[in-house]
């Protein structure tokens, strides 16, 4: 889009397009989503960011009316595979506030300040920006929804100092922590260690929150996963095996413009990385629009798009537990977890235990165990950031699998929009788009479920 084309998406309040560019007036000093509901401003004082930190960046604070940081993360980062795209991923899944700018440039293969040049030239903020802005983020999540003290706040969210939590709060949200947590409904501040933290997962357009959830039910492995209640009111729960600890997250299958979910976790550094990986799950930061508009000119998938708008194909909370089972099935995945799973310290109804890492599997025989103890060296990488043909090469190499597992590996473990299983003749009017093609023919019946 270019600028104009973008001024019109603001005039209208175009929700397509909130996450994928923001805008900032030069009068006020606030930078918006699209869809702002506020007055549209003359366009001699608008100025289009690709991301929130680079509008924080430029001296402007985010809006109290429209919430900029609340809306679904850009679509192009689950899409992309160049150095950007899986900067974002690896940010987003909080490995700068874990390993630094030098962790990320490391996991990407390029040094410190090629990534830096790189974010800065193409988003306008370079890599501890756009993680501060993350932070932020997260902590009015926490500010707004529990009782926490600001101290324990701050640490959770990522900040190494009271310091350096208070500052850019007053920067981002012109407010005090203690001002912006007042500023929240009563009601919300209710979360405690015990009753875990709400959430609201937002996504945009359409989302066929059914579809998703008898996909989940259908592959849930007991103990780690379960999925109660009645359709069209379903809550799916699970365990995460978190970089600092260990959670339990609930998602209530109605959708309201967003999810509802809670997270229970032993330690709140683990927040920013849970709800990423809770979202490239669900798929919750796809472009609907894009991807319908592409497959509804298809005349085989027209009629299957005009059934179900929104559909989308869902990901992995945990990219080696999915290859893992991806490649054994779900009733070997149960036995493995019985006999390798680390068992929660306090179980929850059903939930009693941690899928296995792959250390403790690279113990079992036959292909599973050669293909933890690749992911156990770092011969293998699967999470957000890693580059999708490497990691496909690296799988094809491994002894008992084949390309269709790697496959649903690259579509589910990788978030690719755009995998063609072999003996798949699919056409490339499905580009780039084919994972969700394939998925629109399953969730008819019309081809066989993975």
């Amino acid at each position: 889009m270019d600028e104009d084309s973008r001024y019109e998406a603001v005039r209208s309040r175009d929700g397509r397009f909130d996450g994928e560019f923001f805008f900032a007036v030069s009068t006020t000093g606030i930078y918006c989503r699209p869809s702002c509901p506020a007055v549209t401003p003359r366009r001699r004082n608008v100025r289009f960011f690709a991301t929130a930190a680079a509008a924080q960046g430029s001296g402007f604070r985010a809006c109290r009316r429209c919430r900029p940081d609340a809306v679904p993360g850009s679509a192009e980062w689950n899409v992309r595979a160049d150095v950007v795209g899986r900067a974002m991923r690896l940010i987003g899944d909080g490995v700068v506030d874990r390993e630094g700018v030098a962790g990320l440039a490391g996991r990407l293969g390029y040094s410190a300040r090629q990534v830096q040049r790189q974010l800065t030239a193409e988003l306008g903020a370079g890599p501890v920006a756009l993680a501060r802005a993350q932070r932020s983020h997260t902590a009015r999540i926490l500010l707004q929804t529990t009782e926490l003290p600001v101290t324990q706040i701050a640490f959770a969210a990522g900040f190494a100092s009271v310091r350096q939590f208070n500052d850019p709060i007053r920067t981002v949200y012109a407010s005090t922590p203690s001002e912006l947590r007042a500023a929240a409904p009563g009601s919300r501040r209710t979360a405690t260690p015990a009753a875990g933290v709400p959430l609201r997962l937002a996504y945009r357009g359409p989302y066929q929150s059914s579809v998703v959830f008898d996909v989940l039910a259908a592959e849930a492995v007991p103990g780690v996963e379960e999925v109660g209640g009645t359709p069209g009111r379903r809550i799916y729960r699970r365990t995460l095996r978190l970089p600092y600890g260990t959670g339990i997250v609930a998602v209530d299958e109605r959708p309201r413009g967003w999810l509802d979910a809670r997270l229970h976790l032993t330690d709140l550094r683990d927040l920013t990385t849970a709800v990423g990986r809770l979202r490239r799950l669900l798929d919750l930061d796809a472009d609907p629009y894009a991807v319908d508009e592409r497959l509804g000119a298809d005349p085989r998938l027209a009629p299957l798009v005009a059934a179900r708008p929104g559909l989308r194909s869902p990901g992995a909370a945990d990219p080696e537990e999915l290859a893992v089972r991806a490649l054994v099935g779900a009733a070997e995945a149960e036995r493995l977890v019985r006999r390798y799973g680390k068992a929660l310290d306090a179980p929850c109804g059903s939930l009693t235990h941690l899928f296995p890492e792959a250390a403790a599997l690279a113990q079992a025989e036959g292909p599973v165990g050669t293909l933890a103890a690749a992911l156990a060296d770092g011969v293998l990488r699967l999470d957000p950031g890693a580059d999708r043909e490497d990691a496909q090469a690296a799988l094809l190499a491994l002894p008992g699998i084949d390309a269709r597992t790697v496959a649903v590996i690259r579509t589910r473990a990788l978030g690719d929009p755009d995998v063609a299983p072999p003996g798949l003749d699919l056409p490339d009017s499905w580009r780039p788009w084919r994972s969700y093609a394939l998925q629109h023919l399953r969730t008819a019946g019309e081809l066989e479920s993975r």
